[in-house]
This record gives C-alpha cells, structure tokens and sequence, in this order.
C-alpha cells in the first residue's frame, strides 16, 4: 500500500450570495462561521496545511484579524472548484499533492470526513474523492438533495436531482445522498477548470457531472457522519445547537 501524498485543505469563501450574502462572516457562539469551519479541518491529522480563499477585502481582513491563513483570489470565478484552484497554484503546491474543496459554509464538519475523504488517494488510480450517506426515500424526493450511484467498487456512476433509479417492483427503496466534499489531485483538478462547463453539469447544475462526462472517474466513500450546511440565516440557529451539545458532550 502505498502513502497518501500531502493533503492541503483550501477553504473557497465569497462575500455575494444571493440567499446570504457575507455568509463566511455570520457570527456563530461568538466567532465567524470560517474560524469554525478552518478550527474544524485543522482536527484532521492528514491536512498539511488549511487555507481560506476568498475574493472579498471584508473575509481577507477578518480572516487575519481571526488567525486563519488566506489568500485573495479574482471575483470573476463560475465556481469553488475554480477559486480552489486559483488559490492552490497561488501556493505553490506541489503537483503530487492532494488538493480539498472544504465547503465555507459547514461550520459543524467532522474532522473523520476529510479523513475518510483522502484515504482512497494510497491507491494510484484514485483522481478524485467525495462522500456520500444513506439517505430515506422521502428525503431523496428532494430535488435540492443531491443523490449519487456507484459502482461495487465506490466508481461514481451518475449524480442527480430527481429520485431515481426508478423502483418498478417492491424491492428496498435505497438512496444516497451526496456529500458536497471533494478532493483532486493537484493535476486532475487543474484538467478539471481547463474543461469548462458540460452538457450534462449545465443541464443538471452540478458541476462534478463535468468530471463524469469527460471520463475522469470519481471514487465515493460512504460516511456515517452527518454535517449540516448554513444555506439562510434561519440556519445559523440549529447549526449553534450542534455545536453547543459538541461541546457539552466533549467538556
């Protein structure tokens, strides 16, 4: 077996956002939604480095005055995947490093996630990885619940919006709901931006369909760890009473 290469989180994080805007900046039990999320991924033992890349003067000034690495990148990318990528070349990382798209807006992330995230890369014919958790029928009914099949061997097959595949008998209704982490490597992510936006990626607004339909192989791992996303501002209640009870339960 062989050794993962040097794993570096990078943490993509804008100011606009049309349900949120200054969304990396909403204070959660007292601190910036990015310290939790940067305090969160620094827990994992595989990441060499974590870094915030943002493209705002307002997260770039709180982002020092909080202690967390950054760097600026342009305003003008279509996506995280891009400013990841702008901000991994930036610094210089080596091209057999494995590079992590760290969502900005998952403040309650397990470290165990990015873990499981990386592993997979000991194998060399690992490009990219994310997650996936078993989720109900009902809740895969939810076309905002992106869902993804895989192979017997973890392979991506196909991610997507509508509640499929179709059950024709009775047979167990089973469905996995896709984990919005990702981890490239250095060369594969770079291919990644240089193929622009697919048909399907277009069709479905998914952009890891872009990797898909270029025959670049994504390797799922099922996790048990369930994190919850700050889409709205109402979300910054529940994500405070998780974190609370992580700390009650650690303290």
């Amino acid at each position: 077996m062989n050794h993962i290469p040097k794993c570096y989180g990078i943490i993509p994080a804008r100011y606009a956002s049309t349900r949120f805007p200054g969304k990396p900046l909403a204070e959660i039990l007292g601190k910036p939604m990015f310290r939790h999320v940067f305090e969160r991924a620094r827990r994992c033992p595989e990441l060499s480095e974590v870094v915030m890349a943002t493209d705002d003067e307002r997260i770039l000034s709180a982002a020092k005055e909080w202690g967390v690495p950054a760097v600026k990148t342009r305003d003008d990318h279509m996506s995280g995947t891009d400013r990841v990528l702008e901000a991994a070349i930036r610094l210089q990382l080596p091209e057999n490093a494995i590079v992590v798209n760290i969502q900005g807006d998952e403040p309650a992330i397990e470290p165990a996630m990015l873990t499981q995230l990386v592993r997979p890369f000991s194998a060399l014919d690992i490009q990219v990885t994310t997650l996936a958790r078993e989720i109900d029928s009902e809740t895969a009914e939810n076309p905002d619940q992106i869902k993804v099949v895989f192979g017997t061997s973890g392979k991506a097959l196909y991610f997507y919006r509508a509640p499929i595949p179709y059950h024709r008998d009775d047979a167990e209704r089973k469905f996995y709901g896709h984990v919005g982490l990702y981890a490239f490597r250095m060369n594969v992510l770079r291919q990644f931006v240089a193929l622009g936006p697919s048909r399907l990626e277009t069709t479905e607004k998914l952009e890891q369909l872009r990797l898909l339909e270029n025959d670049l192989s994504i390797h799922v791992v099922v996790t048990e760890y369930q994190s919850i996303g700050v889409d709205r501002p109402a979300d910054i209640e529940a994500v405070s009473r998780i974190l609370e009870n992580q700390a009650g339960s650690r303290g």
